[in-house]
């Protein structure tokens, strides 16, 4: 069982960045897939970035292409989501989730993760 905590959200001002993390306790995120996605009020939750368990594949919501990066370490069990050009419009609650993938795929769909955090807050004002 994989444990995922999200950690780095908050209030800041369009056109600023944050720096979200996901640390993995319980087991290591070798050979998982590491994605995120975000839910604001009313909607429906969504993709927003994904790195499969090695890093060589990685994949971005076209919403969020240029302006976001995914990263991982996993000899500190940690994957970062730096955010950049940040707009009102990306005002949610991030949520981390890994997916066991040993053959390095790249899901980018919720229902092919199976470990999620609790989601982090992220306010973008205008």
């Amino acid at each position: 069982q994989v444990q995922l905590v999200e950690s780095g959200g908050g209030l800041v001002q369009a056109g600023g960045s944050l720096r979200l993390s996901c640390a993995a306790s319980g087991r290591t995120l070798s050979s998982h897939a590491i994605g995120w996605f975000r839910q604001a009020p009313g909607k429906e939750r969504e993709f927003v970035a994904a790195v499969s368990w090695s890093g060589s594949r990685i994949y971005y919501a076209n919403s969020v292409k240029g302006r976001f990066t995914i990263s991982r370490d996993n000899a500190k069990n940690t994957v970062y989501l730096q955010m950049n050009s940040l707009k009102p419009e990306d005002t949610a609650v991030y949520y981390c989730a890994g997916g066991y993938q040993p053959r390095d795929w790249l899901p980018l769909s919720a229902p092919e993760y199976n470990y999620w955090g609790q989601g982090t807050q992220v306010t973008v004002s205008s």
